[in-house]
């Protein structure tokens, strides 16, 4: 940022984007990529103001929740803005889940609206009934068809908005299986864009390509605000594809993009030879990639191959996104998930107090990138925060030089691709088939996804029911990605002496039935 910006550092995220139109107005900020369509800063900030008028409409206001179900593209970042621009919570909902997750996460947050693209609209159709809380369900598909009548429209009257006022509610699992409410602030969102963009060096040249998820808080932070607190731009694409990736990195000359160590295995399998002929990518600086530790033999060939650092990071939902990235330069560590970009981080005990450098313990995050706290979960928020620190779940150690390393999950959660899966909401799935008498999940390596989802059953006595019926009864009620890939039936499932599951004899099972 400028002299004159930090001067006037914005103190939330209307205010961010009023001043990069304002500074930049012809600049370009955001392209489209599935079909074309490019913004500047300020026909951008022009599109956001027509979809906040929209909500205003509808009676959303500031505090309101506006849930967001839609595919990757503008207008998925153009509704953010809207609800931002209110004072209004945007929503995102992983497009992933089935009917009744979609409901809960719905119902849970108290969301007023809801903004979908129409190939969603059955699915919504068919739990309508549920979401009693909705005032309106505004269909998106395309920004100018669903504002016409607010294509000359004056901005709203648009309510004050501090810091500390909430901007994000995002789901993530945790300790009871049920997912939990994450509340971002302004502040969280303009910290983070801040620390990525300072760390990773970002400037007002650097083009960002959005191929995660904008339902995860990795594509809103990595590629989206870090893109714009630098006054540099994004490129948005629907998803990512192998056969299409470097053709995009050549196209719209992007510099960095965000991924997970799926997306980097999958391109070394297509490409072994490098970046196909002919394409432009000496522009590329470097992969950013976090969500699961990126295999050391991954990460060498790919650098080797395309020329390209993979500079890893770790964060979660509840750190708005990235707390540690690796230094983009001849200090960064293979292996670590790199040190802290402006939040305090520390190791620690079961009782709180700290480890020596190179003692494993649980990580603790404090800095003004750490969620405000859960939506009404007092008990979570009490046993995330105590003494002061957000604790995340994860075991790890930092070596002397102050890099951190994560080896485990205090938690059972299971990361497949880039997606948290926690193993008690798919135990429960398999509790409610009437032939199961006892289940456990648990994830297992797996060198395309990181982990793969694993269960155990045991049968109630004379059921005769076989690993495919249960597949496809999760398959039924999961989102796909959480479906066990494989199920073994057995005997027993072990438990210590407090009737604790003993996982790792569940993995050693799996393993010497394998060999």
């Amino acid at each position: 940022m400028t002299t004159t910006d930090q001067k006037k550092a914005p103190i939330n995220l209307r205010e961010l984007l009023e001043q990069r139109a304002s500074a930049a107005a012809d600049a370009p900020f955001l392209f489209s990529e599935a079909d074309g369509r490019q913004f500047t800063y300020a026909e951008f900030d022009k599109a956001v103001n027509r979809v906040a008028a929209l909500l205003v409409s509808q009676g959303i206001g500031k505090g309101d929740v506006v849930s967001l179900l839609m595919p990757n593209g503008a207008e998925y970042i153009i509704a953010y803005f809207a609800c931002w621009k209110l004072g209004a919570l945007a929503g995102p909902i992983n497009s992933l889940l089935k009917a009744q997750e979609i409901s809960y996460v719905i119902s849970n947050s108290e969301a007023r609206a809801l903004i979908l693209h129409s190939e969603f609209q059955p699915l919504v159709d068919s739990i309508q009934t549920e979401l009693s809380n909705l005032r309106a369900v505004i269909q998106f598909d395309d920004q100018a068809e669903a504002t016409r009548g607010f294509s000359n429209a004056t901005a709203p009257a648009f309510p004050s908005l501090d810091t500390d006022d909430e901007a994000i509610i995002i789901y993530t699992s945790g300790t009871t299986g049920k997912p939990k409410g994450c509340l971002l602030t302004h502040g969280n969102l303009i910290a983070n864009a801040r620390q990525i963009s300072e760390w990773l060096g970002f400037t007002e040249t650097d083009r960002l390509l959005t191929v995660m998820p904008l339902f995860h808080m990795n594509a809103v932070s990595v590629t989206t605000m870090s893109a714009l607190y630098a006054g540099g731009s994004s490129v948005v694409s629907p998803k990512f594809s192998v056969s299409r990736f470097w053709k995009i990195i050549s196209h719209y000359e992007v510099t960095s993009f965000g991924s997970v160590a799926t997306m980097l295995s999958m391109l070394l399998s297509n490409y072994p030879n490098g970046v196909p002929a002919g394409l432009k990518t000496e522009q590329l600086r470097f992969a950013m990639c976090g969500s699961a530790p990126v295999p050391a033999e991954v990460l060498k060939r790919f650098e080797e191959t395309f020329h390209c650092l993979v500079i890893e990071g770790y964060g979660l939902s509840e750190s708005t996104c990235r707390s540690t990235f690796n230094p983009p330069d001849e200090r960064r560590r293979a292996g670590s998930c790199g040190m802290p970009i402006g939040n305090e981080m520390k190791v620690v005990d079961d009782d709180d107090n700290d480890v020596p450098d190179g003692s494993l313990g649980e990580i603790v995050l404090r800095g003004e990138n750490i969620l405000k706290g859960y939506y009404k979960n007092p008990s979570a928020n009490e046993v995330a925060f105590r003494n002061g620190w957000f604790h995340t779940g994860d075991i790890g150690y930092r070596d002397a030089s102050g890099f951190y390393y994560i080896v485990d999950r205090k938690s059972d959660m299971i990361i497949r691709g880039g997606e948290n899966i926690y193993p008690r909401e798919i135990d429960e799935v398999l509790y409610q088939h009437p032939g199961v008498a006892a289940a456990a999940t648990i994830g297992v390596p797996d060198p395309l996804y990181g982990e793969e989802v694993a269960a155990f059953v045991v049968l109630k006595n004379g059921q005769s029911v076989d690993e495919a019926d249960l597949i496809n009864f999760c398959r039924e009620k999961l989102a796909d990605y959480k479906c066990p890939k494989s199920i073994r039936l057995v005997a027993d499932i072990p438990k210590g002496p407090t009737g604790k599951l003993l996982k790792r004899e569940l993995a050693q099972h799996l393993r010497n039935s394998s060999e």
